[in-house]
C-alpha cells in the first residue's frame, strides 16, 4: 500500500504580511508610537498621584494556585511588541480609524477607572533582590493601577483585532491558535510574577472584550463584511 504524504501547511496568506506592513507604514508606525507615549503620560502620573485613597486588591484562590514564576516576565514584556501586531497589519482605513479610536476608549476608560478608584496589588513574599532582571519594571511600574489591568485589557483587545486579521488574510488554524495562546501566556505572566492579581485580570479581559467587540460590531455595521485578501477561509 502506498504510504499517504502528508499535506504541507498552507503558507499563502504569509506572502501578504510585507504588503501589509509596507501599506502606511509611516502613519501606522507614528500612530503607535504616539499613542503609546501619550498612554504612559497620563498612566504615570496617576500612578504617582491618586486622588482617592488606594484600595488593595483582595486575593482569591486563583492568586494561591499560581506560583511565582519570574521566567513569566519575557511573556509579561512580549506585550508591547504584541499590541503593534494588528494596526501594523491593517491596509483598510476605515478599520486603522476604528482601531485607532477603539484603542484610545479602552485606554480612557481604564485610566477613568484610575482616576477615581485607585488600586493596587498587595506585596508579595518575594525577595525582589534575588531577581535582578526585575529591578527596571520595579523601578518604572509600582503595583498601582492593578484594576482593571490594561495589561490584560490591551493584550485582549489586540488578540479580537488580530484574529480578525488573521481571518482575513486566510491564515492557518495553527496562526489563529498561537494569537491566542500567547495571548493567554501574557495573560498568565501578569499573575506569575505578582504584577496583578486574579481579581486585575477578570477586569482586563472583560474590558479589553468589550471595547474590542463594541468596536468590532459598529465596524462591521458601516463598512459590511470584512474584506478578504488572499485565499479565503474554508
Amino acid at each position: 500500500m502506498e504510504k499517504r504524504r502528508s499535506r504541507p501547511p498552507d503558507i499563502g496568506w504569509l506572502r501578504q504580511v510585507g504588503e501589509r506592513l509596507l501599506r502606511w507604514w509611516l502613519v501606522k508606525m507614528l500612530g503607535t508610537v504616539l499613542g503609546m507615549a501619550a498612554f504612559f503620560a497620563a498612566y504615570f502620573w496617576l500612578l504617582r498621584h491618586p486622588l482617592f485613597p488606594v484600595t488593595e486588591m483582595p486575593l482569591i484562590a486563583i492568586d494561591r494556585h499560581v506560583s511565582f514564576w519570574p521566567e513569566a516576565l519575557p511573556l509579561y514584556l512580549s506585550l508591547w511588541f504584541y499590541v503593534s501586531l494588528a494596526p501594523a497589519l491593517l491596509i483598510d482605513r476605515c478599520e486603522l480609524v476604528t482601531y485607532g479610536l477603539a484603542a484610545a476608549t479602552l485606554s480612557v476608560i481604564g485610566l477613568g477607572c484610575f482616576l477615581f478608584w485607585p488600586t493596587a496589588v498587595p506585596q508579595p513574599d518575594v525577595d525582589w533582590s534575588q531577581h535582578a532582571a526585575f529591578g527596571f519594571l520595579k523601578s518604572v511600574d509600582a503595583s498601582g493601577n492593578a484594576c482593571p489591568s490594561l495589561h490584560v485589557a490591551f493584550a485582549v483587545f489586540s488578540a479580537v483585532w488580530l484574529a480578525r486579521v488573521l481571518r482575513q488574510m486566510g491564515a492557518s488554524g495553527a496562526a489563529r491558535m498561537l494569537n491566542w495562546l500567547w495571548c493567554g501566556g501574557i495573560l498568565f505572566s501578569t499573575v506569575a510574577i505578582r504584577q496583578h492579581v486574579a481579581l486585575d485580570v477578570l477586569g482586563g479581559i472583560v474590558l479589553g472584550a468589550v471595547v474590542a467587540a463594541a468596536q468590532v460590531r459598529l465596524l462591521r455595521a458601516f463598512s459590511g463584511p470584512a474584506k478578504i485578501i488572499g485565499p479565503a477561509v474554508p
